[in-house]
């Protein structure tokens, strides 16, 4: 019955993948069923080798070559527009750009279906209904992977290991072993029910199935320990400092009068409730003076001097001009009472498209610009130290750059707290501001240190070094959650992929040598 269905190339190699890889966004945040991935990928599997051995004879004798490239894009297609289709909600902004919402939501995930189309197509042939092709295949989504979070600016976004964010026990071997290489053991582990496909022995097939639980039971068990340990741990901590982290659930809205950004200042300053002679670091999210820049708001710093004392420092994400490179900076500062900056961080990681625009001479031509206020793009900052501040040693990231795990890699062992601040209002109340704060509990286990979210209208948190949420303000929530937050520096962190190259080159290796057996 499946075959007859099969023979037909439209099904098969254009309407079944595409569903396949839209049903994936259902074992992400916020979703979670994590089980549709033991289903899709061994179907996947299982597909890519009934492609190879039918196409000659079945599909009208094209080039089977061209029909796995073709399977491995419907499939790319249909993943990434189910898991990022909520980015074109910040094109409804400004009327402009909602004439480009169509090709936002079919352009941008065509082009990243590129990655499943090409390891598609290189392995698709030499892979056999055995147990070496399913290790191989295993290994080369994760390259695949890899590569999508390196090349170009990079897009590490939903990876498969992220559909296990649900479960904090699971995801502790992070901090030992890196992003990368769990989601190696994680595609491996999904990988795993082709088994079935293979014509082994029961006995064989029973085993490989028992790996599953018997692997995800270990990960648990060592995680539940992890965390219960780090309790005791974190019961002895007495080096704390005071932080209060606010989300004041702005509107987004562009262009702003002196007299908007004024109320707006009065606003968050009542959110955070400042308390005299208590040192506090106040956490104000991105954008909170929607394209103003920190010139332009030197006239309101009696306000600040009004409402914080010499104990209180605020940090928050302003636009910094630089008159030599004759632009302008997405920073994230930190202030003192007197409104003057104490320490400054420069977005590294910029949004295409959002923060500047590829090809911006030719583009510009065809009036187009960024996303968010302004014209210019923003100037991308430079690798920089953390930022310090009495005791508080911090790695700043700025929105998107939570995604990505070079930054925990390349961080200082002192680090003792992360802080990411965000504008979450440009994607609603969609399923992306849920997916982009799943990715902060990865960071968090990653680099075994606090970590410190304002989302203005997204989810606002404080998740501690082994990824549990211990306080949060919901999606729209305004208000502010405070905690002496334990200064732990990282002991164990995975500071490069060689684990990752290690492990994949011994899949290639185990393929090679077993690849004739059946």
């Amino acid at each position: 019955m499946l075959e007859n269905y099969l023979n037909n190339r439209l099904l098969t190699l254009y309407l079944i993948p595409f569903i396949m890889g839209l049903l994936t966004v259902f074992s992400f945040q916020p979703f979670n069923l994590t089980i549709l991935n033991f289903l899709i990928l061994p179907f996947y599997f299982y597909l890519v080798i009934y492609i190879k051995k039918k196409s000659k004879s079945i599909y009208r004798k094209k080039p089977y070559k061209k029909n796995l490239f073709i399977f491995g894009t419907s499939f790319g297609f249909g993943f990434f527009l189910g898991g990022i289709h909520w980015i074109t909600y910040s094109l409804t902004f400004d009327e402009s750009f909602k004439i480009l919402i169509p090709l936002g939501l079919i352009l941008i995930p065509l082009f990243l279906s590129i990655f499943f189309s090409l390891i598609t197509l290189i392995l698709g042939p030499i892979l056999n209904m055995n147990l070496s092709s399913i290790i191989l295949f295993s290994g080369g989504l994760a390259l695949s992977d890899y590569l999508r979070a390196k090349i170009l600016t990079g897009f590490p976004w939903n990876l498969w290991s992220y559909s296990f964010s649900w479960n904090i026990e699971i995801i502790q071997i992070l901090n030992k072993t890196g992003l990368f290489i769990f989601n190696l053991f994680s595609i491996t582990i999904f990988m795993l029910p082709a088994i079935f496909f293979l014509k082994i022995s029961s006995i064989k097939k029973f085993f490989c199935i028992c790996l599953i639980p018997s692997i995800l039971l270990t990960l648990y068990l060592y995680g539940s320990y992890t965390i219960n340990l780090n309790k005791k741990i974190l019961e002895k901590q007495t080096k704390k400092y005071n932080v209060k982290v606010i989300s004041p659930n702005f509107e987004l809205k562009y262009g702003l009068s002196a007299d908007e950004i004024k109320l707006r200042l009065t606003k968050i300053i009542r959110y955070s409730e400042p308390t005299k002679n208590q040192q506090t670091l106040f956490i104000w999210p991105e954008g909170v003076f929607s394209g103003y820049s920190y010139k332009e708001l030197l006239s309101l710093k009696e306000i600040f001097s009004n409402n914080f004392d010499k104990d209180h420092h605020i940090l928050f994400g302003v636009n910094r001009e630089d008159r030599k490179k004759n632009g302008i900076y997405n920073s994230l500062v930190i202030v003192n009472n007197n409104f003057e900056i104490i320490q400054e961080y420069r977005k590294q990681k910029l949004v295409p498209f959002g923060e500047f625009l590829p090809f911006e001479k030719f583009l510009k031509k065809l009036g187009l610009k960024k996303i968010t206020e302004g014209h210019g793009s923003f100037l991308k900052g430079g690798q920089q130290s953390n930022l310090i501040l009495q005791g508080l040693n911090i790695l700043p990231l700025i929105c998107y750059e939570i995604i990505f795990t070079e930054f925990i890699q390349k961080s200082y062992q002192d680090t003792n707290i992360i802080i990411n601040i965000s504008e979450d209002g440009w994607f609603g109340n969609s399923i992306g501001p849920r997916q982009h704060f799943a990715k902060g509990v990865y960071r968090a286990i990653e680099q075994n240190t606090f970590f410190l979210r304002s989302a203005n209208k997204g989810i606002t948190a404080i998740i501690n070094n082994k990824g549990e949420v211990v306080k949060k303000l919901n999606l729209n929530e305004a208000g502010n959650i405070e905690l002496d937050i334990p200064l732990i520096q990282s002991e164990n962190k995975n500071k490069n992929d060689l684990i990752f190259f290690v492990v994949l080159i011994t899949y290639i290796f185990y393929f090679y040598r077993n690849r004739n057996e059946t």
